[in-house]
């Protein structure tokens, strides 16, 4: 009973998500809003409820089953991709190397924001 009542939380969460976005007209996901409000839910609270922690593990736990779906989209329109397969290549190419130097940055900038400054003593020591 546990996993049905964890469930139906998420699902509660994800279906709260998509009708704000629906009645507000967000350029989001409804369920990405739903999981940040449930993010917020769980920080507040501090801890996931036991329901919530059960459906999310049995999930997690069968997480490539939910790749099928994916798979046989690439099956159905593998014509499609055999025709243009060169603008897709460059496209994963290009938003591979974005990401990893945007990610790169990003790392450095809060490197050096999160690191304390060494002072001079300190530094005389080495």
């Amino acid at each position: 009973m546990q996993f049905l009542n964890g469930i139906t939380l998420l699902l509660v969460y994800q279906l709260v998500g998509e009708i704000t976005v629906r009645l507000l007209g967000l350029p989001i996901p409804g369920p990405v809003l739903g999981m940040v409000m449930l993010f917020i839910t769980l920080m507040i609270r501090g801890k996931a409820p036991e329901s919530v922690d059960q459906a999310s593990t049995a999930l997690l736990s069968h997480l490539s089953l939910l790749f099928v779906p994916a798979g046989v989209g690439m099956m159905a329109h593998f014509g499609r991709i055999a025709d243009e397969w060169i603008p897709i290549t460059l496209a994963l190419l290009l938003s591979t190397v974005i990401t990893m130097v945007a990610t790169a940055l990003i790392m450095q900038v809060t490197t050096r924001w999160f690191a304390s400054p060494v002072s001079e003593k300190e530094a005389d020591d080495d």
